[in-house]
């Protein structure tokens, strides 16, 4: 399977309605299967809300890194299929974050920091496609007032020293959706040469 990675310039809001099929190709012209990135605000409106436990809660950010990722190669779509691959793309942030020496804990598909939520997923499916919304936090700065976030530009080292740059998120940002990309890739590699029982 192959998947285009696309990272948008432009800073717009994600209000839930990205989530919806097909966006990609509707908004940038991207056939099949997709990762499109951005850097904006966060303000998910009550229609578009698609997690049932979250209705009447607030989820709104004033800066954060989305990520909606599309897939049509399972049809129907399968939204276990869809759930587990969030749970990669969190864990996938997680080992990037252990790697920079940040410790981070995982609950579902929610990562905190120092008990802070740092940020925030779904995964649905249509008729035609999986989709996942990821997202952190760039800082605390927005959020829900009966929320305690985190902002990643907010972590600091045990010198003080702030651990992630705004000039070096495109790169943190290319990075989480290559090794992504890599990992549904290499799974997909591995199916094909693997005898069945």
């Amino acid at each position: 399977m192959s998947i285009e990675h696309k990272h948008i310039d432009e800073v717009f809001e994600y209000d839930g309605s990205q989530i919806n099929p097909s966006w990609a190709f509707n908004q940038f012209g991207i056939y099949g299967s997709s990762i499109i990135t951005w850097i904006g605000p966060v303000n998910i409106t009550p229609d578009n809300l698609k997690d049932f436990a979250d209705v009447g809660l607030e989820i709104k950010s004033n800066y954060m890194v989305n990520f909606i990722c599309e897939f049509f190669d399972c049809q129907p779509a399968n939204m276990r299929i869809a759930y587990l691959r969030q749970r990669l793309l969190v864990m996938i942030f997680r080992e990037i974050l252990f790697e920079k020496g940040v410790s981070s804990k995982r609950e579902g598909d929610d990562i905190f920091v120092d008990g802070r939520k740092l940020s925030i997923s779904i995964a649905s499916a249509s008729l035609s496609s999986m989709k996942i919304h990821f997202a952190f936090n760039l800082e605390d700065k927005g959020t829900p007032d009966d929320v305690e976030t985190i902002g990643i530009l907010d972590i600091v080292d045990e010198d003080n020293n702030q651990v992630f740059n705004k000039e070096d998120l495109v790169d943190l940002i290319n990075e989480i959706a290559n090794r992504f990309i890599l990992e549904i890739e290499t799974i997909e590699k591995d199916i094909s040469k693997t005898n069945l029982l």
